[in-house]
């Protein structure tokens, strides 16, 4: 993978933490599946548009079918936008008793916590994005992780992703077919942790299929 170490010269050099995270990349093997480790996120947010911003954000690490529960990550962030009609879905008051870190507090944990991992998320795009907005808003550049989404993995087991490719099924739609509990749900954490358990059960059902190859996993 090629890095741009600096910006033009009119512009800042980019901060040690995301020259920490950039080099997270340069000596990173191409691992086997069993070896690979997964960060599996979730963001709660103020909406669904790019001028909304991240509430909380939630993961849990996985490697070699396993999920490392002692690595779970868990953030609030300090809420500049506030949507009273969303408190029902996420809960996150915009006061409250949960202690709240700042945007770029919350970001600098995020990418040290993530390192090289791929990143897994239900819909992943729209929380690759809402991550991604955050960077720009602090002038750097974006996310670098591969990602893979469940949505598309789960229609790819369930028949050819061609034969349904337009067809979306939430995550409510997962717990109830893949007989997976919803509790703790719409919170970032409790969502992290129900899609992992859901990447997992995903991964079992492609892997009786024949060898599953770790390109099959990724985006388009």
């Amino acid at each position: 993978m090629k890095i741009n170490w600096f910006r033009k010269k009119d512009k800042k050099p980019l901060p040690s933490y995301f020259l920490a995270y950039q080099e997270s990349f340069l000596n990173a093997k191409k691992l086997p599946i069993k070896e690979t480790r997964f960060v599996v996120y979730d963001t709660e947010t103020t909406g669904f548009s790019r001028k909304d911003r991240v509430l909380s954000i939630g993961a849990v690490s996985l490697i070699d079918n396993i999920i490392n529960v002692n690595d779970a990550f868990e953030v609030y962030v300090k809420q500049k936008l506030f949507r009273a009609e969303t408190v029902p879905i996420h809960g996150i008051l915009k006061g409250g008793e949960i202690k709240k870190i700042t945007e770029l507090a919350a970001l600098k944990l995020f990418l040290k916590y993530i390192g090289n991992a791929v990143l897994v998320g239900h819909h992943v795009n729209f929380d690759v994005e809402m991550m991604n907005e955050i960077l720009r808003r602090n002038k750097l550049p974006i996310l670098l992780n591969k990602t893979i989404d469940t949505d598309f993995l789960y229609k790819k087991s369930k028949h050819t992703i061609y034969q349904n490719r337009k067809k979306h099924y939430t995550l409510d739609n997962l717990c109830d077919e893949l007989n997976i509990s919803k509790s703790d749900r719409h919170t970032a954490t409790g969502d992290a942790y129900i899609t992992a358990i859901a990447f997992l059960k995903i991964l079992s059902r492609l892997n009786k299929k024949g060898d599953l190859k770790f390109r099959d996993l990724l985006n388009y």
